[in-house]
């Protein structure tokens, strides 16, 4: 049981870390603390088998704060997703606007006019009394936030299409969408 736990612990707690940090999403965080919740009993079971009492209770209320890491993405999160998801569906067919939840504004992708998708919604400003959305910041290249390149698209003429969004240029227009420090942002 000691050897095991020895190699899954830190196995368990190395993927865990990986998939939490890269917040793709309510249910992939949550299966990230699932798997943290596995790598914290390893390292309990490893505590109690080697003699370490310190190891044993740090992750025994390790395991307590996954678990409800667990319950806040895979429950409450991911419940709040699906309600946003549906009233987006019924607002389709009904008489007035079509809705989306503006979460997908730090999270979507973003495709040209011609469909191509050309990077990822990191953010969107607003107005704070009109609500309006004035500009979205679309991260394109590097990886994991290194070595990527910010660019402010102007709100007018976006559209949501479905997880997507739609802006009203090509690929080159976009590229030439002067950048946005990552923390210096245009107040318009």
């Amino acid at each position: 049981m000691e050897q095991i736990a020895s190699y899954a612990a830190p196995v368990a707690t190395t993927i865990a870390a990986l998939i939490v940090a890269s917040n793709l999403g309510s249910r992939i965080t949550g299966l990230g603390f699932v798997i943290f919740t596995i790598g914290s009993i390893a390292w309990a079971l490893l505590g109690l088998s080697t003699d370490q009492p310190s190891l044993l209770w740090q992750n025994v209320v390790l395991t307590a704060l996954n678990l409800f890491g667990i319950w806040r993405w895979l429950g409450r999160q991911a419940r709040i997703e699906e309600g946003a998801a549906a009233a987006a569906r019924t607002s389709e067919i009904a008489p007035t606007e079509t809705l989306f939840p503006v979460s997908l504004l730090t999270r979507g992708t973003v495709i040209s006019s011609n469909g191509q998708e050309i990077g990822s919604s990191v953010e969107a400003m607003a107005g704070c009394s009109s609500g309006r959305i004035s500009y979205l910041v679309v991260s394109e290249g590097g990886l994991a936030g290194v070595g990527e390149t910010l660019r402010r698209v102007p709100w007018a003429g976006c559209a949501i299409e479905e997880e997507r969004v739609r802006v009203p240029m090509d690929e080159h227009a976009f590229r030439t969408l002067k950048q946005v420090e990552r923390d210096r942002w245009p107040a318009r």
